[in-house]
């Protein structure tokens, strides 16, 4: 194995020195098992455990390690353990699943994101729009990957309705089924470059995987007839080592992403409105009802799509709600810390004073 061909560069080497020094050697995370990590290196792929330090922060904070992440590991004793985890050049992140307010990373180290979506009767530019925002707050580069080309009757109009609500991001239609998907993406996998897919269940994330590797390694499955939705095929998070020499980050298909952002990162996705906005009478306009409203003004011409405007209102609200409700939480750690530091205060007192 060449480190080289998993991402391995002069800044992380830069990075790692310290680990080095130490006698550690660099890893790169591959997947998440229920007892633990695979990790590739130098010398292969090593099942891998958590430091005892690490274990201790994974309890507080979300995602020590996640699929993706460069890593220190110390392979003495005859077992692989992860000492140390080096930054991050992008993150993709999104909400947890469920009532908690609580951070999610997908993966780690992506250099471009294949937001993929089907061409069937699943289509929607609306999830598209969020699929982008998620990607452009991961650092990642995104690209639109329009998977079953085979199934629609008119490949070329929906390709223009995606790349009217995705300005500036490459956009591919092809069929997972077809060889032609390696050619259509070839110019992502390159040597040293990490892709990462993402998706709704059913659009063929999986089928893709196995046209990119040459090999059927990933499970797949027919999508419902009645509804063309699709079923979990794949359970968890894994990188694949590509033939062309880079790597690629499988995960399982979403039924709704939820957002872990702020409302800025919805100026990437919506730059039409964004810069609509720029010339609204009023600075903090909320574009709903103010005089001299430019987006309106957009909307009521035809120049703006009434259904991308409350895409936008509804994507702006979410991240809004999601702001305060991450204050909330910050307000009730903040509470808890003192809380027990207060407690470790008085009992040093106690035993100080005998009692």
């Amino acid at each position: 194995m060449i480190l080289e061909d998993l991402g391995w560069n002069p800044e992380r080497a830069a990075a790692f020195t310290s680990c080095a020094d130490r006698g550690f050697v660099p890893a790169r995370v591959a997947r998440q098992d229920r007892g633990g990590f695979a990790v590739w290196s130098i010398d292969g792929l090593f099942p891998a455990v958590l430091a005892g330090r690490l274990r201790r922060r994974s309890v507080d904070e979300v995602n020590v390690v996640a699929v993706g992440d460069w890593v220190a590991i110390d392979q003495q004793g005859g077992t692989t353990t992860i000492q140390e985890v080096l930054p991050r050049s992008s993150t993709c992140v999104r909400k947890s699943a469920g009532a908690i307010t609580s951070a999610q990373v997908i993966a780690a180290n992506v250099d471009w994101l294949l937001l993929v979506s089907g061409l069937d009767g699943d289509f929607n530019p609306r999830r598209i729009e969020r699929y982008l925002t998620f990607a452009w707050n991961s650092g990642a580069s995104p690209v639109i990957v329009l998977n079953k080309s085979d199934l629609c009757a008119d490949v070329a109009q929906r390709v223009a309705t995606v790349e009217d609500i995705a300005i500036g991001v490459p956009v591919h239609a092809l069929s997972a089924t077809e060889l032609a998907c390696n050619h259509a993406l070839g110019p992502y996998l390159r040597r040293g470059k990490t892709v990462a897919m993402v998706g709704s269940s059913g659009v063929g994330k999986s089928t893709l995987i196995n046209a990119l590797l040459g090999d059927a390694r990933q499970r797949t499955c027919e999508v419902r007839s009645d509804d063309d939705h699709g079923r979990h095929t794949t359970t968890r998070r894994e990188l694949f080592i590509l033939p062309t020499g880079g790597v690629v980050i499988d995960t399982p298909g979403m039924r709704e992403l939820q957002l872990w952002a702020d409302a800025s990162s919805l100026e990437a996705t919506f730059h039409d409105i964004e810069s609509l906005a720029q010339a609204c009478r009023f600075g903090d306009c909320s574009h709903s009802h103010e005089p001299g409203c430019a987006v309106l003004s957009a909307l009521h011409s035809g120049e703006l799509d009434a259904e991308r405007l409350t895409s936008f209102r509804k994507l702006q609200r979410e991240l809004r709600h999601l702001e305060i409700r991450q204050d909330h939480r910050a307000r009730l750690e903040e509470k808890a810390r003192w809380k027990a530091i207060h407690k470790s205060v008085r009992k040093i007192g106690h035993k100080r004073s005998g009692r």
